[in-house]
């Protein structure tokens, strides 16, 4: 027993040694943080002085990560997105009871000592030498405050938190020196509200307000004693003490900090027996955060406002420094979403296409003349689940978006802007057959596409003399083909340029061959419908723009994207093409099915190479939308699928998109003052009969021709064929296949086989 005792008497010693020669270096680690010269010899740790001496003198708290706020236009909530969900509120905006009950379970001498409480190291190494344990800490509540404002920079990159949180003496160091400057710059109640918003009080809840909303539904000035106690409590282990989780423990920990407070003397011996009799009383509010949780479809608008903070320059140089600003959150931003259109184009689409059918109806609407983004919606939902998706198929890859789709007949319009603003008069008649070879052209490098495989229009019918306006009415493939040939194919894709289209939705370039008329390159909805947002703003183009204003934490303005809007064409060209445009939805024309019976409308139809997608694009004077509908999943033709109910018995633009352009913008207009389009005299829109040999010829002038484009197979004016072969890469668009489509520069040489290729059917039905 003797030799037992003996044993238990020398363990003893040996840990009271040890906890003494912690206690003299935790005194010696203070007077060096307070010295250092006279310290740095106790130390023994020549290293942690030595960055002790090259830390900043000065502490400046960053901005904590807080909650953004995203709203329309008239001010509704879109959505509320985070990276930590916190809402920073002043200390009065605290109880002040749970300011008391904080400090007095986790620092009751908080107010009588400086960053270091030298009486509470002596008592924690008391203690943990009589338990034989390191069980009791000494860390004060400004020392804890630095900490977590380390773990809070250190975000949700595991390695920079384990470095922050990591238990040696040169984080040690560095905490007391940032504590002891806190101390010296801010007082003890401003120490105390930043400690209780920076916080982390589990169940995603950062901040007090937070915690206070989470758990009972309540704001944090708002907090009964029981309810404070609770969650002072959570400070020490949020999760072993989650009230959600474990009431028990929850329970018996408020339990713990009601007596302490009792023992202070803040909260009388009545008050802490009737709290302690109570319940856990839970009014939980979970959260709701991220373009997830927005309604009438908004998230996909949502989803393209947070990229564009992500992606333009005017929210920060580089990717990092706009990623550091999103992710530091606290911003309020309002943008153009219009409530009532958007609930419209909502409808429009959901009522067409169902989120289970293969093809889906997605729709984008902007103002003229401001470039605002009124509505985006997709018959899908916004979500990670069945029959959703996150992907935005109304903008580019860029922004969040899909691949694109082909365009098909609705990029005619800027065919003929090109020509008109190159001196070819909207009388200029080509007479057409129902096919003839893709004419030769040249592009902007000098490369020359000879004559070379075929063109041909929708119907067999669509043969004769056509002035442009009957044309387009029509949708005549043949005349589009000579009236790019006529205007050329670099006037063509400058005047795209000029309205915005310098790239393909995937990113790639625009792909400036003969076919480009019939829409082979891949679009979105909000690139078309800007587009023509030029024609009904007499010629200016107005870059899309979905933010008017952003307000910092601070509640100040930052900059935002500043609207960009140029001349694209002359008026004159702009109304012209209107008023050809306003022929397609009349009676005979192509689009007649999306007319707008009391107010003046302008647009036209696309369909695509074996009807895999349709398009309707149009405008009033109050705004303009893009409608497509495709098969997304694996891009198949739309004729004999199933959408909203019904089978599609005729995949053109016309007849799937049309319905829906005109529902969605009949409503979104609803009470809306009509507007007028400016009057233009046009050629007649009525064809003349054919030439009885059915060629296609040019009044006046022969037929462009002479040789086939160096791709080394069978093209579609320059294009590989869009043929059956396809497979879909990804959600936007089919795959475009093989091949460059390039010309040869300068030269002709033949190619093997004599096989021809299909167009791109623009024929837009």
């Amino acid at each position: 027993m003797a030799r037992h005792n003996s044993i238990g008497y020398r363990k003893k010693a040996v840990l009271a040694a040890r906890l003494v020669g912690a206690s003299a270096l935790g005194g010696v680690l203070v007077a060096g943080i307070a010295l250092p010269a006279v310290g740095a010899a106790g130390l023994g740790a020549q290293s942690a002085v030595e960055d002790f001496d090259s830390l900043p003198d000065d502490f400046r708290t960053p901005p904590l990560s807080q909650a953004t706020t995203v709203y329309d236009a008239d001010g509704g909530t879109i959505a509320t997105v985070y990276s930590r969900d916190r809402t920073v509120i002043g200390s009065d905006a605290m109880s002040p009871l749970v300011k008391t009950a904080l400090v007095d379970i986790e620092d009751s001498r908080y107010y009588q000592h400086g960053a270091v409480d030298l009486k509470g190291v002596l008592r924690a190494v008391n203690s943990n030498a009589a338990s034989g344990t390191t069980a009791q800490g000494a860390s004060t509540l400004t020392q804890q405050y630095v900490k977590n404002v380390f773990v809070d920079q250190a975000g949700d990159d595991v390695q920079k938190v384990q470095e922050a949180q990591r238990q040696t003496l040169d984080r040690k160091v560095r905490e007391l020196k940032y504590a002891i400057k806190v101390e010296e710059t801010l007082t003890k109640d401003q120490i105390l509200a930043n400690y209780l918003n920076i916080t982390f009080f589990g169940e995603k809840a950062y901040g007090i307000e937070t915690a206070a909303q989470r758990y009972f539904s309540v704001h944090a000035k708002d907090l009964t004693l029981p309810q404070a106690a609770l969650l002072a409590g959570l400070v020490q282990s949020p999760s072993a003490y989650d009230p959600i989780v474990n009431q028990a423990a929850a329970k018996t920990r408020r339990d713990t900090v009601l007596r302490r407070m009792a023992e202070l003397g803040h909260i009388t011996a009545v008050q802490a027996a009737q709290a302690i009799a109570s319940p856990v009383e839970l009014k939980v509010t979970r959260p709701h955060q991220g373009c997830i949780t927005a309604g009438t479809g908004e998230g996909f608008f949502c989803d393209y406002v947070q990229r564009v903070v992500l992606s333009d320059p005017a929210f920060g140089k580089t990717p990092e420094e706009r990623k550091a600003l999103w992710k530091r959150g606290g911003l309020q931003i309002r943008t153009t979403l219009d409530p009532k259109a958007q609930k419209a184009v909502q409808q429009a689409v959901t009522a067409h296409a169902a989120p289970s059918d293969r093809p889906a109806a997605v729709m984008t609407v902007v103002q003229p003349g401001t470039g605002k983004v009124l509505a985006m919606a997709q018959s899908r939902p916004y979500g990670l689940g069945k029959d959703q998706t996150t992907i935005n198929l109304n903008v580019p890859k860029r922004v969040g978006g899909g691949l694109g789709f082909p365009t098909g007949s609705t990029f005619k319009p800027i065919v003929a802007a090109a020509a008109l603003e190159n001196g070819i008069p909207a009388s200029r008649t080509y007479t057409s057959g129902y096919s003839m070879p893709w004419p030769a052209m040249r592009d902007c490098s000098g490369g020359r596409f000879p004559e070379s495989g075929e063109v041909h229009n929708d119907s067999r019918s669509l043969v004769g003399s056509f002035a442009m306006p009957a044309a387009m009415k029509q949708s005549v493939n043949t005349y589009f083909a000579n009236l790019e040939a006529e205007t050329g194919l670099c006037e063509v894709a400058k005047t795209a340029a000029r309205l915005g289209i310098t790239q393909q939705a995937g990113g790639e370039k625009l792909s400036v061959v003969p076919s480009m008329t019939l829409g082979s390159n891949d679009l979105t909805p909000l690139e078309m419908a800007s587009v023509y947002a030029a024609f009904a703003a007499h010629g200016t183009y107005c870059a899309p723009t979905a933010i008017t204003s952003v307000t910092g934490p601070d509640g100040k303005a930052l900059g935002v994207p500043k609207a960009s809007c140029t001349g694209a064409m002359s008026r004159t060209t702009a109304d012209t093409v209107t008023a050809m445009l306003r022929g397609v939805v009349e009676d005979g024309g192509t689009g007649a099915t999306a007319g707008l019976s009391d107010r003046a409308t302008a647009g036209k139809t696309g369909t695509t190479n074996e009807g895999r997608q349709v398009w309707f694009v149009g405008y009033t004077p109050e705004l303009a939308a893009a409608t497509v509908v495709s098969d997304t999943t694996d891009p198949a033709p739309l004729e004999g699928q199933r959408m909203g109910g019904e089978r599609i018995d005729a995949a053109f633009g016309g007849a799937v998109a049309g319905p829906i352009w005109r529902q969605a913008v009949e409503d979104a207009l609803d009470g809306v003052p009509a507007g007028e389009f400016t009057a233009v005299r046009l050629p007649s829109a009525d064809p003349e009969p054919s030439d009885p040999d059915g060629q296609a010829t040019e009044t006046g002038r022969p037929t462009p021709g002479g040789g086939q484009p160096a791709t080394g197979r069978p093209t579609q004016g320059g294009r590989p064929t869009r043929g059956g072969d396809q497979t879909s890469p990804g959600p936007g668009r089919p795959s475009p296949g093989p091949g460059t489509g390039r010309p040869s520069h300068g030269t002709v040489v033949p190619i093997p086989g004599t096989g021809t290729a299909q167009p791109s059917q623009g024929a837009g039905q």
